[in-house]
């Protein structure tokens, strides 16, 4: 009778400890993409903010510093925009973010310019591409890429002289804007070209604009951020490491009236690394567990470049590693990438999430340098990096917040890396 009170308990308990976790996963989110931490790059000094709020979380669930403070500065080259943002395409204002993105490369550039428009598909035309350098000199060049046939012979000459007319420098144009119907995705970048690349989605007529005024403040600058790096003793095995990564950075803002909030990719792996730091030390591991949530992911994998390259652990210490990227869907499973690569480990997180009907699918993918585990991969270490499955399509734009971030299969994701971490 004792014994089935005592496991009558126990479930509850285990019950109550994942309930208050996603409670807690959902503050998470909805604090780190909300406006205050202004997308968590690094205009208006948002990626600190987000480092001093994830430090104090550390704090909060007992994690140790390596060395004295959680912090593992390095320094980033970034293009940023920390100022106005506008475009006019003839009669109509476009709104950044939602009708327009800059290429991250962009400088500075304000003025009104007459324009040269062309249809894409004119440019596989060999006369045609060859006068525009005349065409467009002292000009906004205008292509049009609207409701073209993707299948055509040309698709790759198409695309190549695309991207020459945007950045070549011999190319005597203030600027290239492409029109697209396609979704709008961000991103940052660690140059700086010499000229301004715009993507707008609109239904505007191309034969309307006449006339185009563009508004960019750019900012290239050398920013200095923070890895943010704690772990928690081994009861049995203090000198061998399961480790858990995500990072925390995003896109930032692109001018002062656009933020985007990055509540998937990845406040939703924070709030996971966060629930399993709050999880394991209500209930110690056997081996030392240390949690990194990396910075400069968005801009090149930097963070987890510079961690590697200045190991805060020894890295031949690491028993394996989980990274946790795009962490709030779930309605159709999780994808393991390197699943192929460490098969048993693979085999093990299905077994336990069949055993205990978690969730739909538990897929497998080979190697892909794809986030941050590629820089400890690269190095030796046993990783797993996953991601959810299904869900909303918000990815590197405005619509990725926490408000219709859905966290549809959180608590059984959480379930099934708290068991499978126990079976080490």
């Amino acid at each position: 009778m004792k014994y089935r009170i005592v496991c009558i308990l126990l479930f509850f308990y285990k019950i109550t400890i994942y309930s208050q976790n996603i409670n807690y996963a959902k503050e998470i989110i909805s604090t780190l993409a909300s406006e205050e931490f202004k997308g968590r790059g690094y205009v208006d000094n948002g990626n600190k903010i987000a480092a001093d709020y994830i430090r104090d979380e550390f704090s909060k669930n007992g994690l140790k510093p390596f060395s004295g403070s959680y912090f593992q500065p390095f320094q980033i080259n970034v293009n940023t925009f920390p100022g106005d943002v506008a475009l006019k395409l003839g009669d109509v204002d476009l709104f950044p973010g939602r009708d327009f993105i800059l290429d991250p490369t962009c400088p500075s550039i304000k003025g009104e310019f007459d324009v040269y428009t062309i249809k894409r598909e004119k440019l596989a035309n060999e006369e045609m591409f060859n006068q525009l350098q005349e065409l467009v000199a002292g000009k906004v060049l205008v292509i049009d890429e609207r409701n073209y046939d993707v299948g055509t012979n040309d698709e790759e000459l198409i695309k190549d002289r695309i991207n020459y007319l945007k950045y070549a420098v011999e190319v005597p144009s203030y600027a290239t804007i492409i029109l697209t119907s396609e979704k709008l995705t961000w991103s940052n970048s660690v140059f700086q070209f010499k000229k301004a690349a715009i993507t707008v989605n609109s239904d505007i007529d191309i034969s309307a604009i006449d006339k185009v005024i563009i508004e960019i403040e750019a900012d290239f600058i050398r920013y200095e951020t923070n890895n943010i790096v704690g772990y928690i003793e081994g009861a049995e095995k203090p000198d061998s490491f399961l480790l858990f990564t995500a990072h925390y950075d995003h896109l930032g803002m692109m001018g002062k009236k656009t933020y985007f909030p990055g509540a998937n990719d990845n406040a939703s792996g924070v709030a996971m690394l966060l629930s399993l730091a709050k999880y394991f030390k209500q209930d110690p591991p056997k081996y030392s567990m240390a949690f990194i949530a990396l910075s400069a992911e968005e801009i090149g994998i930097l963070g987890a470049k510079y961690f590697t390259g200045h190991p805060l652990l020894n890295l031949g210490s690491i028993k394996f590693l989980i990274n946790f990227d795009l962490a709030g869907t779930g309605e159709d499973g999780i994808k393991v990438v390197n699943g192929s690569v460490y098969s048993e480990r693979f085999q093990q997180l299905k077994e336990i999430n069949a055993t205990n009907d978690l969730l739909a699918s538990v897929q497998s993918r080979g190697e892909a340098c794809n986030s941050d585990h590629c820089m400890f991969y690269k190095k030796g270490v046993p990783c797993f990096y996953i991601y959810t499955l299904g869900g909303i399509s918000a990815y590197h734009d405005i619509n990725d917040k926490a408000e219709t971030l859905p966290l549809t299969e959180f608590e059984d994701y959480l379930k099934l890396i708290t068991s499978f971490i126990k079976g080490f």
